[in-house]
């Protein structure tokens, strides 16, 4: 599938992407557990067991990966919208991956299925929705907030 998002701007209509993308691409991101990745480290818990935003991370990874090398120069993908559920805790030393596969494509949205695992099993799951954005002026909107804010 090709996917055309235009941008209608004064009457005109003006492309804004044009990318080949198609429900069933997949993704993966692996990571060891360490110290620094732990609840207690980030203050998401008291805990030394995976913390929840590392688990976000590695996810959203995941799907950026099933975007490699798809988008046009100068594009890019930001999260908009997650859902997560952290099911289970992985201790310091365990392997885990995460591998996602895009489940919807709706203009310049995409939806991600999540799956998360350690060695002994799913830690998680997720719906991640990102948003197809050129590069450029995103980050120049962000840092316009910079000066706008003083």
């Amino acid at each position: 599938m090709i996917a055309i998002c235009f941008n209608f701007t004064e009457n005109r209509k003006e492309s804004f992407f044009i990318m080949e993308l198609k429900v069933g691409l997949t993704g993966r991101a692996d990571a060891l557990v360490t110290s620094d990745k732990t609840a207690a480290a980030c203050g998401s818990g008291s805990l030394p067991v995976f913390g929840t935003p590392f688990l976000l991370a590695l996810m959203e990874e995941a799907t950026c990966n099933s975007l490699e090398g798809r988008l046009e120069d100068g594009r890019s993908s930001v999260g908009v919208s997650m859902e997560v559920q952290h099911s289970a805790a992985s201790p310091v030393g365990i392997k885990i991956w995460a591998e996602s596969e895009l489940t919807k494509i709706d203009g310049k949205m995409l939806t991600f299925t999540v799956t998360a695992y350690d060695e002994a099993g799913v830690i998680g799951t997720a719906s991640i929705t990102r948003c197809i954005i050129r590069s450029e002026s995103f980050v120049a909107r962000c840092n316009a907030k910079l000066t706008s804010s003083k």
